[in-house]
């Protein structure tokens, strides 16, 4: 499923240029992606575009909130996954909400814990929906996958 979402993110101009599930399956299917993916990638994004319509920050948090992560959220996202998330937020790459929406996201992937570089594609997904500024360096820092590059 993460392939095919980098894929979107990589090939499609716009988030809103993904809504539309048969020609986006069909890309998709020419581009070799397996079925199973192709639909989970698909309900995995309407799902984020729903939480994000019904995600909205009631007030501004004070300078000296901060977020507890319980336990069940600490054994899916991991202790990098969680220390990554609070430098995005730090670096104000992240709102809190965009961090919620983020965390709820990565909670419906059916992986324990989900990986630093998985959620480094929810968090760019969850940017991308919401059109958000990304910084280049932050661009790259999410689609870094850990493996070494070339220096040109």
């Amino acid at each position: 499923m993460f392939d095919v979402l980098v894929y979107l993110f990589e090939n499609c101009a716009a988030f809103q240029a993904c809504r539309d599930a048969v020609s986006i399956t069909q890309q998709l299917t020419d581009a070799g992606f397996d079925d199973d993916e192709i639909t989970d990638a698909i309900a995995w994004l309407r799902d984020l575009e729903q939480v994000t319509s019904d995600n909205i920050a009631l007030r501004a948090p004070t300078a000296n909130a901060f977020r507890v992560y319980v336990g069940f959220e600490i054994g899916r996202l991991s202790p990098r996954g969680i220390a990554f998330l609070t430098f995005l937020e730090a670096e104000g790459q992240l709102t809190p909400t965009q961090r919620e929406i983020v965390i709820e996201r990565a909670l419906a992937v059916r992986e324990t814990p989900v990986g630093l570089a998985k959620l480094k594609v929810i968090v760019l997904m969850v940017l991308w929906s919401q059109r958000a500024d990304i910084d280049v360096l932050m661009l790259e820092e999410l689609l870094d996958d850990g493996t070494d590059r070339e220096m040109h």
